[in-house]
This record gives C-alpha cells, sequence and structure tokens, in this order.
C-alpha cells in the first residue's frame, strides 16, 4: 500500500496513456485482497477498505460499465478466498459473508455512477448555460459599442438619469453642451444646478426647479423647451425634451433628455421677424400719409364729380385694408405678445364684439346670436381676448353664407371658461384644421371663393390664448360650418402649464 500510494506521486502519469492511473485502484483490490485473507480472523473488516478502490473507479470518467464490473468482480475475489477454505462445509453466513460485500460495493458504484452522470449532465448545462452567456455579452458589448458610437454620431445631446437624477448615460454632443455652460472658473463640467442656464431673455438665470434635468427627474414630460447656455457671445440656444422611463410596474424609474442647439434657427427667425417689423413699419408711415390726405379730399367733394369721388372711395379703402394688414404683420412678427391678466368679465367682451359685427353681418345677411352666462369671469386681458374674440367673430361672418348665422356661446367651471364660436359657413376639411392657426395659411375654398385676406388673423388669436396659458381648437366639416373654441383660466393659469 505504501508503495501505490508513493507510485501516484513519483510515476509521471501524464506520459502515459490517458486511463492508465486506473492501474493504482486495480491493485488496491490485490492488496487489500491479501491483507483481508491474511490477517482474518485476527483483523476483521478489513475487506470494507475495497469501498476506496470502488470509489476511484466509479469517479473516473472512462470505461463506465467496465469500472463498475471491476468493482463487483475484485470485491467477490477479495471475499471469496475465506469461503472456499470452508468447502464443503460452507454455511449459509459464510455465503452471505462471500456476496453481501460485493454487492454493496454495486450498490457503491453504481450511486456514485448515477451521481455522476448527473453532475456531468448539470456541468454540460452549465457550461452550454455559461457558453450562451458569453455570446449574449459578446453581442451586448458590440451592441453597446454600436450605440455609443451612434450616439457619439448624432449632433444632439442626450443624457439619461435614474430616477435618483443619477447620470447614467451622456453622449459626446451633451458633455460638449455641458462643457460650454459650465462657467469658466471651473474648468470641468459643472452639475446641472451650476450651470450657466438662462431663461428666453437670455439674462434671467434659470432656477433650479425650472431647469430641463430637474424637470425630468420630478416626473415630468416636455417637449420645445427653449434654454440658452453659455455666457456672452458664447451664448447658445438648446431646445430640450424629455422623457420618462417607466420600470415593469409602470413606475418612474428614470428619464431621457434632448438637447438640440437650434441657436441658427432662433437667429433665422428673430432676423425674419425684425424684417417684417422694419418693413411693416416703413409701410405705415406713407400710408398713414395716404389715408390723411384721402380723408381731407373726401371731406370736400363739391367740385368733384361722381366718378373721382368713387374713385377716391375705392383708394381709401384699400388703403385701410393695407393698412390692417400691415398692423396684423407688425402684432405677428411681435417676438413677445403683451398680455396683462386680470379679473375679467368675458360676458361684456362678448357683447361688445357682437355689437361691431353687427354691421359686418348685416351686409351679408348673417344672423348673430349669443349664449353667454352674465357675468362670466375670466382671469384674461380684455384689450387682447377682445382682440381674438372680433378676429373669430369676424371670420366666422366672412366664411359663412347670406342667410347663414354665428353663435357664441359659453361655459365655465372652477378652473376653466370655454368660448365657442360657431357658424354655419363653407366649412374646412380635417387636414385643414390642423393647419388652420400656421401662419399665412388660407384654405382653398377661401382662395377659390376670392375672400380677402393674408391668414394672419389665427395665429394672432391662438398667440394670444396661449398667453393666457389657454388653448384654442378647431372643428370642422366641409359644407357643415366651423366651430372654434378658446379655453381660458378662470382665475389663472393651471401650474402644468406655466414653464
Amino acid at each position: 500500500m505504501a508503495g501505490l500510494f508513493v507510485a501516484c506521486f513519483l510515476v509521471p502519469w501524464e506520459r502515459l496513456p490517458a486511463n492508465a492511473y486506473l492501474v493504482i485502484p486495480i491493485l488496491d483490490f490485490v492488496v487489500i485482497g491479501l491483507a483481508r485473507n491474511g490477517a482474518v480472523p485476527a483483523v476483521a473488516g478489513l475487506g470494507v477498505l475495497a469501498i476506496f478502490p470502488v470509489i476511484w473507479l466509479s469517479t473516473s470518467a472512462a470505461f463506465a460499465r467496465t469500472t463498475v464490473f471491476l468493482s463487483v468482480v475484485c470485491t467477490l475475489l477479495i471475499t471469496l478466498p475465506s469461503a472456499l477454505q470452508k468447502f464443503p462445509n460452507i454455511s449459509p453466513a459464510d455465503i452471505t459473508t462471500a456476496i453481501l460485500l460485493p454487492l454493496m460495493m454495486l450498490a457503491v458504484s453504481l450511486a456514485i455512477r448515477f451521481a455522476s452522470a448527473n453532475v456531468r449532465v448539470q456541468r454540460q448545462r452549465l457550461e452550454k448555460k455559461d457558453e450562451e452567456l458569453r455570446e449574449l455579452l459578446v453581442q451586448s458589448r458590440k451592441r453597446e459599442r454600436l450605440l455609443k458610437t451612434v450616439l457619439d454620431t448624432i449632433d444632439v445631446g442626450i443624457v439619461a438619469v435614474d430616477a435618483e437624477g443619477r447620470t447614467i448615460l451622456v453622449n459626446g454632443q451633451q458633455a460638449i453642451f455641458q462643457q460650454a455652460a459650465s462657467p469658466a472658473a471651473s474648468g470641468t463640467e459643472a452639475e446641472e444646478s451650476r450651470q450657466l442656464m438662462f431663461g428666453q431673455d437670455r439674462v434671467t438665470p434659470l432656477p433650479a426647479d425650472k431647469r430641463p434635468i430637474h424637470r425630468a427627474v420630478a416626473g415630468e414630460t416636455f417637449a420645445d423647451y427653449l434654454v440658452w447656455i453659455g455666457e456672452a457671445t458664447d451664448q447658445r440656444a438648446i431646445s430640450t425634451a424629455a422623457r420618462i422611463i417607466k420600470n415593469d410596474d409602470g413606475g418612474f424609474s428614470g428619464a431621457v433628455i434632448v438637447h438640440s442647439d437650434v441657436t441658427g434657427l432662433v437667429e433665422a427667425l428673430a432676423a425674419k421677424e425684425d424684417l417684417i417689423s422694419n418693413v411693416s413699419h416703413e409701410f405705415r408711415s406713407p400710408l398713414m400719409s395716404v389715408l390723411g390726405n384721402v380723408d381731407l379730399v373726401l371731406g370736400e367733394v363739391e367740385g368733384y364729380s361722381a366718378v373721382a369721388v368713387r374713385r377716391l372711395e375705392v383708394v381709401q379703402r384699400n388703403a385701410e385694408r393695407l393698412l390692417s394688414l400691415v398692423s396684423d404683420l407688425l402684432v405677428s412678427a411681435s417676438t413677445v405678445l403683451a398680455v396683462h391678466p386680470r379679473r375679467t368679465d368675458l360676458a361684456g367682451l362678448v357683447e361688445t364684439s357682437i355689437g361691431s359685427a353687427q354691421a359686418q353681418a348685416d351686409a351679408t345677411n348673417v344672423s348673430l346670436s349669443t349664449d353667454v352666462p352674465v357675468p362670466l369671469w375670466a382671469h384674461a386681458d380684455p384689450l387682447r381676448i377682445g382682440q381674438a374674440l372680433d378676429n373669430l367673430v369676424s371670420n366666422a361672418i366672412k366664411y359663412s353664407p347670406e342667410g347663414g348665422s354665428v353663435t357664441v356661446s359659453a361655459r365655465s367651471d372652477d378652473s376653466w371658461v370655454q368660448l365657442k364660436v360657431q357658424d354655419t359657413g363653407m366649412g374646412i376639411s380635417e387636414e385643414e384644421a390642423t393647419r388652420i392657426f400656421t401662419r399665412f395659411f388660407r384654405t382653398r375654398a377661401a382662395r377659390q371663393a376670392a375672400i380677402p385676406g393674408v391668414g394672419l388673423g389665427l395665429s394672432i388669436t391662438q398667440a394670444i390664448v396661449e398667453r393666457h396659458g389657454g388653448d384654442i381648437s378647431c372643428i370642422s366639416t366641409p359644407g357643415s360650418g366651423t366651430t372654434f373654441t378658446m379655453t381660458l383660466p378662470a382665475e389663472g393659469a393651471p401650474a402644468q402649464l406655466e414653464q
């Protein structure tokens, strides 16, 4: 046994055939057999040592059936000599002793074999899963590199944050924006709360709760939220948008905020509006002069022929029309539409608007009616809302055929007041209704009917309503009339509409 033990260490098994080491347990059986039969009856139970070579053989991965056979046969050869020595006086106890140990070794061998097989199967499954995980990891890294390349290629800044506001992803463009917004003294990218970020006037620093990432972490979803970053001549206009990320339970788990540099667009729009404003202003002076002189001439019509008077009246009407167009252009070009809301009775504004439009309605045989509770209080600028009502009522009359009707109605609750202007006119298509508030847009029917207008009134009306924190919508069916609905705050702009 000592020799076999030493051989385990000294024999270079790696140079021998793969299963050569199995000679050790086989020789173990020989040694145990000699020891057991030589020591009986002085030392009983030495045959149990056969369990060690049985375990060795059973745990080997080679020759499964052969090793099980050897485990039984070799154990039987160990116990058989002692029984044969008593032949022919062999008792049942001697036979049981000779057979019981090989049967026990068979059970042990089979149990180990089954356990080893199960372990191998489990190992194979784990190896297969490990290989699949490795493949998934490789694919995930490829997708990650692809995503990073894509995110760094686009000229839009993207930042993702978790539910606590910690940054989990920033692309290259966003890093540039953050660097541009960081104070010069810091030398590094500052957190959003310390970045140079201003409102639309480019001077007033944005409070922390109005900054894009802070709003997104608070659970807000927004789009086209304009901020200015940087300082002095390096300021950039950034349009931001945010979408929240939901977890499996539908709860808030983070947000993605997108930043787009729109400095060129903002400057181009400002230049266009300045141009329109300057041109319109230059038109007003000569137009006022023309109108003034025509009024003076028409005040002294004695001595003029009827034809001359009619022509002067044509000049006056067209000059007034052109002056009205220039005024609309000036209002439309204004970057900030001044609104001064206060507690206002809209019923009075509706009555005034209907009274002003009565002559226009009588000229085209259009009936005007109202269904407005008195009083009807709202938080509004009476001058601007009156202007919006005049635009809607005038349009309703203008686009209604002779004998049509225009109705102004209203309803209110604790938060909102709704004004509706409904006509029985020509109506517009659903596609045109989505574009009706676009500057200079005119419907095909209006162009074909040669109805005068340039398409600025409704865009101005929308700007007035939105400056109040309200909303305006249009519902129309061709040939069945149109309904415009203005929604205004009853006591003030709701928190969700404040910017």
